[in-house]
């Protein structure tokens, strides 16, 4: 469990860390084109896919819920492939595949901090994290003639705090980690 814990808490750095200069880029320059908007989303997603993908097979052997962390990474790295190689799509296409995937991770956040609540204390971090990715999937979805400019914002705000929410529960891991080895 304690090998789970510090795997988990340098992906969760790392992605908090890879949000947070997501959300920074695009609250800087909010009048990025929609396709710097994609690939840079699209780099997002492939890091984001890859590290899950990484640290599910890592522990594989002592995590029962890694096929969720890999379903997580699988799904970030399409929609990052996607994105990157169709920058060109129109703004709309674009939100909706952001829409589409945090719908996605959120489910698939939620659902991993209800498998792991009773193994670990302060799951809510992780709820928290799935349920603004919902919510934030459903504003895209209901509001899809949201200018360029406001979706840059949206998408900015939404990964710094997301980031936010990944380092505190990287901090967490660690110290699940650290009780453990006790």
């Amino acid at each position: 469990m304690t090998t789970l814990f510090k795997a988990t808490s340098w992906q969760l750095t790392i992605r908090g860390l890879a949000l947070i200069l997501f959300g920074i880029m695009a609250l800087i320059w909010p009048n990025l084109t929609v396709a710097v908007l994609a690939i840079l989303f699209g780099v997002y997603a492939l890091v984001d896919g890859v590290v899950a993908v990484v640290g599910a097979i890592l522990n594989r052997k002592t995590s029962p819920n890694w096929t969720l962390l890999l379903i997580m990474g699988l799904i970030s790295i399409i929609a990052g492939i996607f994105a990157i190689s169709n920058p060109g799509v129109t703004s709309l296409a674009l939100l909706y595949i952001i829409a589409v995937w945090a719908l996605l991770i959120g489910l698939v956040s939620i659902l991993t901090a209800v498998r792991l609540r009773r193994e670990i204390e302060g799951e809510w971090v992780m709820i928290a994290a799935g349920v603004l990715s919902i919510v934030f999937g459903i504003a895209l979805i209901v509001a899809p003639g949201a200018g360029a400019v406001a979706l840059a914002w949206l998408i900015g705000a939404y990964a710094i705090i997301l980031g936010i929410l990944d380092m505190l529960l990287a901090a967490r891991a660690r110290g699940w980690a650290r009780a453990f080895d006790l």
